[in-house]
């Protein structure tokens, strides 16, 4: 780590923390530069209160602020909507922000997480990393999002096998202080996105690791 441009890719608010938080935020540490691209948006013509819509942009600002990222790019699609909007619209949203920023590090979604506006987000990334279009991309990591990677049941997948792990073990709480930051969005133990279910899965890929906490991911690109 240390003089990267990170693009962290969530389909939603919270994504980025549950999948990648640790990771991110030793970036930072590092030096590097990381940006958040968020696909999806809550509205009132989707059903939402001003209240609530109001309530999610001050938690994304707030979250943004803690992290120090150096943008947050928003592309407004209708959240749980995905499925409905053209792919060439949410590969051109993403387009636009790679090649205005020129990462050479990205973190998407696992394809085959339950949420469908996961899968939409992972394709529409895999466009974006074609090395004769964006020749800055160079490393591409597919993180799991808890109460959506291990919910994904299809009888074809062979599920997530990470092969890269991040030791956070310095950067756990404050990932967990962060989820809380989104309000309704925490529960408790046994819902899967708890306190107890993300240092349970910090400790497992830790133990994997040999360190005391650690975030798994699946190595999709690596070009040295």
């Amino acid at each position: 780590m240390g003089s990267n441009v990170v693009l962290c890719i969530a389909p939603h608010p919270d994504d980025e923390t549950l999948g990648c938080g640790g990771t991110l935020l030793k970036h930072k540490n590092a030096g590097d530069k990381v940006h958040w691209f968020i696909a999806t948006a809550v509205s009132v013509a989707a059903g939402f209160s001003a209240e609530r819509v109001q309530k999610r942009a001050d938690e994304i600002a707030r979250v943004a602020k803690e992290y120090g990222f150096d943008g947050v790019h928003q592309a407004g699609f209708p959240t749980a909507q995905l499925d409905r909007v053209p792919k060439s619209d949410l590969v051109g949203a993403l387009a636009d922000v790679v090649k205005q920023i020129q990462p050479n590090v990205l973190y998407v979604p696992y394809r085959n997480d339950v949420h469908s506006d996961h899968a939409a987000v992972f394709d529409a990334a895999m466009a974006c990393t074609k090395s004769f279009r964006y020749p800055s991309v160079k490393s591409v990591y597919t993180y799991e999002t808890l109460s959506e990677t291990e919910f994904g049941l299809r009888p074809d997948d062979p599920g997530f096998r990470p092969n890269l792990f991040v030791d956070i073990s310095p950067w756990l709480d404050k990932k967990i202080d962060l989820m809380k930051m989104f309000e309704g969005e925490m529960g408790e133990f046994p819902f899967p996105r708890s306190e107890t279910s993300l240092r349970a899965l910090a400790a497992l890929r830790g133990g994997t690791a040999g360190c005391g906490a650690a975030e798994g991911f699946m190595i999709l690109k690596e070009v040295r």
